[in-house]
């Protein structure tokens, strides 16, 4: 198959297990056009002690940078534990994906970085552009909340095909 790239094999019992196929790499393309058309991701965080929290979110991806913000939908605060976990420690993961009971249709792209939390200026005029391009809903209520702009340092992904 052009393009993919044989990886290694999973191993069931101690022995290698393959389907006959390779598993696929996505192209740089291919990343930026799931990374455009993908409406939620998942932003993983972990606290000051190590520990895991997960949470959904939209996002967009621009330059090496992912952004999202603290939106309007109900919330007891906009200081969200994902705020609080940033502050604690900026490293940070998003995780888009794509499920169909299609297997060969799977694939997902996982961006590490360091977050930010911008509360104002010109970084978060842009992030809030950007939203508002993917999101028109944030165009009529721009969300109220910080943004955050996580600057991607290692992008992994994986397509079935």
């Amino acid at each position: 198959m052009p393009g993919a790239e044989c990886r290694s094999k999973l191993f069931v019992d101690g022995y290698p297990y393959t389907n006959g196929r390779c598993t696929m790499r996505l192209s740089p393309e291919g990343i930026q056009q799931r990374l455009s058309g993908a409406r939620s991701a998942t932003l993983g965080t972990t606290d000051g002690a190590g520990r895991a929290h997960l949470v959904p979110i939209v996002f967009a991806y621009r330059d090496g940078l992912v952004y999202t913000a603290i939106d309007a939908k109900p919330k007891t605060t906009l200081r969200l534990r994902r705020i609080r976990n940033i502050e604690a420690n900026p490293q940070v993961s998003v995780l888009v994906d794509h499920y169909e009971d299609d297997w060969d249709r799977l694939w997902w792209i996982r961006l590490d970085g360091v977050a930010r939390i911008v509360s104002d200026g010109p970084l978060r005029e842009t992030a809030i552009e950007v939203l508002a391009k993917k999101y028109p809903v944030y165009a009529d209520q721009p969300p109220p909340g910080p943004a955050i702009a996580i600057t991607v340092e290692r992008i992994r992904s994986w397509s079935a095909r």
